[in-house]
């Protein structure tokens, strides 16, 4: 067995530990701590496929902004355990139908996969054979065979964003807050007040 093959299964064997360790953890915080642990795992797998860029995206993205902003979200919302598990058993026939279903497709999937001929040939040599490294050659297709896709999926993204803050954002009657047309709006004789102020007296 060669020393990349002996990292494979290493990486992949404790993935599938802490994804089931994931779904099967009483703790929400030691959850988030597994997906984080899946995460890196993932992302090792990547390097051994010779997809650093992916890795790199894995790890910047997912374990540095989304699964710590989950962890930060779960240890401040002071979750009660013992209440969220006393309704679930209600909710085990749907989601038992809509595994069986997940399964069913995944059966009907690979059993009519069909293998390409030169599929052998890309899984050799993943990395560019031109001197290009995976990540230039990467940018080099996003930002010109796909540029306007790549584009169309940063303004969905986007309008995403302003519609969840937009949703969640709640005014409080009371609370002063800055109103740019009338600031523009404002002149010398509405901005400035003379006051007499006498010795020893305050406005």
């Amino acid at each position: 067995m060669t020393l990349a093959a002996l990292f494979f299964y290493l990486f992949s064997a404790v993935l599938l530990a802490a994804g089931f360790m994931v779904i099967s953890a009483r703790n929400p915080v030691h959850s988030v701590l597994y997906l984080i642990l899946a995460f890196f795992n993932a992302a090792a797998l990547f390097v051994l496929l010779g997809a650093e860029f992916v890795a790199m995206i894995l790890v910047i993205v997912y374990v540095g902004a989304v699964a710590v902003l989950f962890l930060f979200v779960v240890m401040m919302l002071d979750i009660d355990i013992a209440e969220m598990r006393e309704g679930m058993l209600q909710y085990l026939p749907v989601g038992a139908a809509i595994g069986i279903v997940l399964l069913i497709e995944l059966i009907l999937v690979l059993g009519g996969w069909a293998v390409s001929p030169g599929a052998g040939s890309v899984l050799a040599s993943p990395a560019p054979t031109d001197g290009l490294s995976n990540t230039e050659a990467l940018g080099r297709v996003l930002y010109t065979d796909y540029i306007y896709v790549f584009q169309a999926a940063g303004m969905v993204l986007l309008v995403a964003m302003i519609g969840a803050i937009v949703l969640t954002l709640h005014h409080k009657p009371h609370v002063k807050r800055q109103s740019i047309g009338k600031q523009v709006a404002r002149d010398p004789a509405t901005a400035v007040e003379n006051r007499n102020v006498k010795p020893g007296q305050g406005i």
